[in-house]
């Protein structure tokens, strides 16, 4: 029976190692601009109670404890990892003084255009190309409201007075040069992050997009990551704590197996 007490410590100990990489990616992006951590989530695998009745199987193993009970499974409890969630809490706002710099206050994405389609962004590190065409740290444009042609919805400043009200609306010189796109995902869990601080829709979602209204555009500031150092240290002294507590297990089930195989036969 120990033998599958070590595969269930063995599932933990794989749990906290998943936990481990997400908060060292976490701590590593804690200066990153509007970047959103993540958390893993796990469950209980409980053979019994995720398969049919009809799929389960009576163990049948000759000479053996298990042929005499059917326990359908059920003494088979593992950890079973979920995937990771990106945490949307608002981060702290820098200021920068840029006058393309961009701070996002309350909920929303901006909408920048990419080689691959229309992503979404907490990052407003913006700057101005050779083009003339308000651009983010990739080089990816700004787009401005609007449902047509995202090719037709790039904000072009060709002059140096830049101004931003709080609704988004860009002035250059004090001429409007367009509204910014600030959007909302009605469903944030169908986001995923694709690097650079950037989000696409996870495939095959087709989570609503609509325009955002709560929200505040800072100029001269931008949003930080929402990464609490100390809290993830915290988190990462627990995950290791529990990682050994896991291989502690396994070695105690493996002492018990050889007891029983070498020492309980003589």
């Amino acid at each position: 029976m120990s033998s599958k007490g070590i595969y269930t410590a063995l599932s933990g100990a794989m749990a906290q190692n998943q936990r481990l990489d997400t908060i060292s990616n976490n701590i590593a992006n804690a200066n990153t601009t509007g970047f959103k951590k993540d958390e893993q989530v796990f469950r209980e695998y409980l053979t019994a109670n995720e398969k049919l009745p009809d799929v389960m199987q009576v163990p049948r193993v000759p000479a053996s404890v298990e042929s005499f009970y059917d326990m359908q499974g059920g003494d088979k409890a593992f950890a079973e990892s979920v995937g990771t969630y990106s945490n949307h809490s608002q981060g702290a706002l820098k200021n920068t003084g840029g006058n393309l710099d961009l701070g996002l206050e309350g909920q929303g994405f901006f909408e920048v255009l990419t080689p691959s389609g229309v992503r979404f962004t907490r990052n407003g590190a913006f700057k101005t190309d050779g083009e003339g065409r308000m651009v983010n740290s990739e080089g990816y444009p700004v787009l401005t409201e609007g449902t047509g042609d995202p090719n037709q919805r790039v904000i072009r400043l060709p002059g140096r007075n830049v101004t931003v009200a709080y609704n988004g609306e860009v002035y250059d010189n004090a001429q409007l040069a367009g509204k910014i796109s600030v959007v909302n995902v009605t469903n944030q869990d169908a986001l995923q992050k694709q690097g650079s601080s950037l989000f696409a829709m996870k495939a095959p979602y087709t989570a609503p997009v609509i325009k955002a209204t709560d929200f505040k555009v800072h100029q001269g500031f931008v949003e930080m990551s929402n990464v609490n150092v100390v809290e993830e240290m915290t988190n990462m002294i627990q995950a290791t704590r529990t990682f050994e507590a896991a291989q502690s297990a396994m070695k105690a089930f493996d002492s018990m197996d050889d007891k029983l195989v070498n020492q309980v036969p003589r």
